[in-house]
């Protein structure tokens, strides 16, 4: 993509923040450095991920999801590499459409690597602020198999959730148990994760109400995954006999993050909703020769 000027925005769902790269067309060629550098908090913009908004007719890894969802959710993590789901993402996405003037308030459509996703844009309240937006997140799978955790010296067991992307959710007693968490925790067995996997850290709060940590594969420990926060409320939702299959209506926790408060809804037949707010605080152009010397 040759021009003077690349247009960027910045957003942030419950402040897990992203770069959003408008390329309708799919003409920039966003490379693992490319991404590294832009979510660089020192010398880039600075972000937990890269969403980048292309028509999904013109990427190759959607094209097949066109005639559900005009618009692909390119998401990359914060070291480059590319993930399948991000749903405080998706919510940061779909405002960006309705800002953008591409969609309405309302019910949009948006294509990932993890297959459509459904979002439905609230009204704005009357001093101008966003609705608030909710994602039809899938359904989660829970494969078989212990799992456990470990930070330093600690180890705690853990439930395997797959949400689109994999996670290890365990419940502890403290928050801080789990350290800084700079590095990524150990997780075994390994092959219950192939390609990594997200661990969420969580403590209750209340009745069916609780709080979380996360280490995002990929990125490190972020101020909020709307992913996780799925997981966790299904984790904890089996954990506290309260399947929604067995009970026969939807189940809904509230989420605490770091960033802010999400809330998490799963239905009989298995969908899993997540309702919160998404921000965009500001937008602008990179410079083209600072971007062509990231990409190098």
């Amino acid at each position: 993509m040759s021009t003077a000027q690349i247009a960027f925005l910045k957003g942030h769902g419950t402040e897990n923040d992203f770069v959003i790269i408008p390329d309708y067309d799919g003409r920039l060629e966003l490379s693992p450095a490319a991404v590294a550098r832009l979510c660089d908090r020192r010398a880039g913009i600075g972000a937990d991920g890269v969403l980048r908004v292309v028509r999904s007719a013109a990427h190759p890894e959607a094209l097949g999801m066109a005639d559900e969802a005009e618009w692909f959710m390119d998401y990359r993590n914060s070291d480059g590499s590319i993930a399948e789901m991000c749903g405080n993402g998706v919510r940061v996405f779909a405002h960006y459409l309705q800002r953008a003037g591409l969609v309405e308030e309302g019910d949009v459509a948006i294509a990932t690597r993890a297959g459509v996703r459904g979002a439905h844009i609230a009204k704005a309240a009357p001093d101008g602020t966003p609705g608030e937006i909710t994602v039809a997140m899938g359904r989660a799978v829970l494969p078989d198999g212990d799992v456990t955790v470990t930070v330093g010296e600690r180890s705690w067991p853990a439930r395997n959730v797959n949400m689109g992307n994999p996670h290890a959710v365990s419940f502890v007693d403290d928050l801080a148990d789990a350290g800084r968490l700079l590095d990524a925790p150990a997780v075994a067995p390994a092959a219950a994760y192939p390609d990594g996997t997200n661990v969420e850290f969580v403590v209750d709060r209340g009745p069916r109400h609780v709080a979380l940590r996360v280490h995002e594969r990929g990125s490190g420990e972020t101020r909020s995954c709307g992913t996780g926060a799925c997981a966790v409320m299904v984790a904890a939702a089996r954990r506290d006999g309260a399947d929604p299959a067995v009970l026969g209506h939807p189940v809904t926790y509230t989420v605490d993050l770091p960033g802010g408060r999400l809330v998490i809804s799963e239905s009989p037949d298995g969908t899993v909703e997540m309702t919160g707010p998404a921000v965009i605080v500001a937008e602008g152009v990179l410079d083209a020769s600072w971007f062509v010397r990231a990409t190098a």
